[in-house]
């Protein structure tokens, strides 16, 4: 099965969601479902509500921050468009859903609203109306609606948060997550069947399995490491400018503080009292609503610490904001003073350090999507004298594997190694233990 999600370029995956979209479909048929569709922007939202409504009647509207009429006369005339009949011009919206939905008891129909959490900024007494035609009409229509958004906080807070007028009213809720590596690796080869593991990796690094950042490169021809490279700087560049706008959706003109704290992350001040030393000021709310409202960040801490350890080091989840907080806000006045070219050697410069960090992260999301496990980790101590790149326990079959990442092979020490692991010979009692390295042969 392929999605298109650009011109000239098709994705594999998503199966899945598929496969439910078009449940839920058949199942609207009898009676109305509402389904909300999440995931961050350029993952394909779109694409997969278009075509899981193919062969059916639907209608879709795009919700940008214009005037309620203009919204009601875009979606008007889509409903015109397939054959709907409605009665005079309609001007708030939810006069035009109860069209929609007393139309449905004759005909089932698909409706689709892309960027739902925009009508915050149209008028929020929407998401109300929009509840009470649900909760009249769903009984006796047959619509299928499917609802998407690709500002994760203003989302989950529509659904979830028991205040908001559309709590509950959801009945299916789809989140759409990047690729996998091996259907990053199958994209690649289908462009380039003679890719370096370098290639795949830099993939990895920039797009983190994102179908849009893909497509961008590879409908391109940006397929080896340095034609990637050469794209991210050009004047167009989506990832030159993506960075921001993902940051500034969420937090609008609260940014600024969110950004040092990310930068700073991205730059290697992991920790909360780095973090708090350089911005001199208390963090900890900051970090937290930036890992549990917005899932920008994630905390590790060390393998078999107990629960509260303070042992916390935090990281950018996703693969493009991690680059962009690295390479292109620290430098981006290279850009708006029209100097992308040394935008590019400083990239290449720190290309080899930054690389090898990222093989960790690598191995480890695949390591998770291919091996069996029951935990994946890292470790290090209190003092920083000991540190192991990646743990893979298996409870299961009481085995354990503790590897050991970097670039070069040659650096690899299994000794060194297993010296390390003497300090946790306690927690792994009873365990199969294996060492293992990993490198760039390895990716």
């Amino acid at each position: 099965m392929y999605i298109t999600l650009s011109d000239n370029m098709r994705f594999y995956d998503r199966e899945k969601e598929l496969e439910a979209l078009k449940r839920i479909r058949k199942q609207s048929e009898r009676s109305s479902t509402f389904t909300v569709l999440m995931g961050r922007r350029r993952i394909g939202k779109t694409t997969l509500m278009v075509r899981s409504a193919e062969g059916s009647k639907y209608v879709y509207l795009f919700v940008s921050r214009v005037a309620e009429t203009l919204l009601c006369e875009k979606l008007q005339t889509e409903a015109e468009n397939v054959g709907l009949e409605i009665a005079g011009r309609i001007t708030k919206f939810r006069d035009l859903l109860k069209a929609l939905m007393i139309s449905s008891k004759e005909e089932p129909l698909t409706i689709m609203i892309d960027e739902f959490q925009e009508f915050r900024y149209v008028d929020p007494a929407i998401y109300g109306e929009i509840q009470e035609i649900w909760d009249l009409y769903k009984g006796t229509s047959r619509v299928n609606l499917i609802v998407s958004g690709s500002v994760h906080s203003m989302m989950v807070r529509l659904f979830e948060d028991s205040n908001e007028p559309l709590f509950g009213r959801a009945t299916s809720k789809i989140e759409l997550r990047p690729f996998t590596i091996n259907v990053m690796k199958t994209i690649l080869e289908e462009h380039n069947r003679n890719y370096a593991p370098e290639d795949i990796l830099t993939l990895y690094m920039l797009t983190g399995g994102v179908p849009e950042y893909i497509g961008v490169l590879m409908d391109a021809g940006r397929d080896t490491t340095d034609k990637m490279i050469d794209s991210v700087t050009a004047v167009d560049s989506v990832f030159i400018r993506d960075g921001k706008d993902i940051i500034v959706s969420e937090f609008g003109k609260d940014y600024k503080t969110y950004f040092s704290i990310m930068q700073l992350i991205a730059g290697g001040k992991n920790r909360r009292s780095e973090i708090d030393d350089v911005l001199g000021m208390d963090t900890g709310a900051y970090l937290q609503r930036l890992e549990s409202e917005y899932s920008f960040i994630k905390q590790n801490i060390p393998m078999f610490s107990e629960p509260g350890s303070r042992s916390v080091r935090w990281h950018i989840a996703d693969m493009y904001l991690r680059f962009y907080f690295k390479f292109i806000l620290p430098y981006y006045d290279y850009v708006e003073s029209g100097r992308p070219e040394l935008l590019d050697r400083m990239i290449r410069n720190g290309l080899d350090e930054y690389m090898g960090r990222i093989m960790e992260s690598y191995f480890r999301q695949r390591i998770t999507e291919e091996d069996v496990y029951t935990k994946v980790g890292s470790y290090w101590n209190r003092k920083g004298d000991v540190e192991i790149d990646i743990i893979v326990l298996n409870d299961l079959d009481k085995k354990a594997d503790i590897i050991a990442v970097k670039r070069n092979p040659k650096k690899l020490n299994m000794n060194d190694l297993k010296a390390k692991a003497e300090t946790l010979k306690h927690d792994l009692k009873g365990y199969e233990v294996h060492f293992k390295g990993l490198s760039m042969d390895d990716v």
